[in-house]
């Protein structure tokens, strides 16, 4: 088969013009700040990281602590694990509070990582 010596550029134009018609076709270009959790948490935003309003304020602050610390996991590629964080094992509360810090860290990891990953169920 002989290709005249256009079709190759014309083969190239017809890519090239499709490539920026679906670029076009996704919206305006949104920066990216170096997180891809946080690239992806832009795109859904929602009330997913609120800990449940039941929580008392120990809980509240580990459920926090619980989805910063999942967050970093997802960003460094490491296996979504709540007991591999010193945060979790070793809480800086007091004794009184620990159970309740730990609970709302668990249940806040969970759900980031539920939400990043979209998987669901606690790792």
């Amino acid at each position: 088969m002989k290709f005249h010596r256009t079709t190759f550029p014309l083969i190239a134009l017809a890519v090239g013009t499709a490539g920026i018609a679906v670029a076009q076709a996704q919206g305006p270009y949104q920066p990216f700040n170096g997180s891809p959790a946080a690239a992806f948490v832009q795109d859904h935003q929602d009330d997913w990281d609120a800990p449940p309003q039941e929580f008392r304020e120990i809980q509240r602050q580990g459920y926090h602590d619980g989805v910063e610390a999942a967050k970093k996991d997802f960003d460094h590629h490491r296996m979504p694990d709540v007991n591999n964080r010193d945060e979790y094992r070793h809480p800086k509360v007091s004794k009184a509070d620990r159970e309740d810090y730990r609970e709302g860290f668990r249940r806040g990891y969970d759900a980031a990582m539920t939400h990043l990953t979209g998987t669901p169920g606690p790792r």
